[in-house]
């Protein structure tokens, strides 16, 4: 098991690390960078991997062309608590009320997503694919796609029985106990009800970027 989480981390990460990475360190082992030849190697070389170049660089090196990155050709994702690792740290939770024509004139809408640069549009699908829900959205204003699951059925029988058997760490755990939450009102159809918006709209204020500890 052990070789099958390093292989699959390899598929993810080796097309940052190689030939890139691997390169850029023979420029700075050999003196290169210390030309501007060899610091216009390296700018292109950093254009092309992880999130490209911040905003500064860019300005400064504005005729960057970034080099040649291989793409992963097929990602399999073979370990749940990988999975879990990793929305850990990239997942999201949402749950947002906003204005309907039912009785109380409030819906209640929950959101799983995952957001990653467009190029691991393959891992978000294989993603997908394992987890047996949701779809994968591409974004047309930026380089990003995103994994989305927000049918209800697919939210309550697949994705909080996963988390609650593969659990995940950290401030997010909270997150996703908070989603939990709102799940089990909107399961006793509370949602529907005034009262049970109200702690919807308590426990959503909480969360994410609102949560204080």
């Amino acid at each position: 098991m052990a070789l099958k989480k390093r292989n699959f981390f390899l598929a993810l990460k080796i097309y940052d690390f190689l030939p890139p990475l691997a390169t850029a360190f023979e420029f700075v082992k050999y003196k290169e960078h210390l030309t501007l030849d060899g610091l216009i190697k390296i700018v292109c070389i950093k254009a092309s991997i992880n999130l490209g170049l911040a905003d500064n660089l860019s300005r400064a090196f504005s005729n960057i062309i970034p080099s040649v990155r291989p793409v992963a050709q097929s990602i399999k994702i073979i370990d749940p608590n990988w999975l879990a690792g990793f929305v850990s740290a990239e997942g999201n939770f949402f749950i947002n009320v906003i204005n309907s024509k039912t009785k109380v004139g409030k819906q209640v809408v929950l959101m799983f997503s995952i957001s990653q640069h467009s190029r691991d549009a393959i891992l978000l699908r294989a993603i997908c694919d394992f987890l047996g829900c949701g779809d994968y959205y591409a974004r047309t204003n930026r380089d990003e796609g995103n994994f989305t699951v927000a049918k209800f059925s697919d939210i309550e029988l697949k994705i909080i029985p996963f988390f609650k058997h593969y659990s995940i760490l950290g401030v997010k755990s909270l997150d996703f106990s908070s989603f939990c939450e709102v799940v089990d009102i909107i399961k006793v159809k509370e949602h529907l009800t005034e009262q049970g918006l109200a702690k919807i709209e308590k426990i959503k204020s909480g969360m994410n970027t609102k949560r204080v500890s």
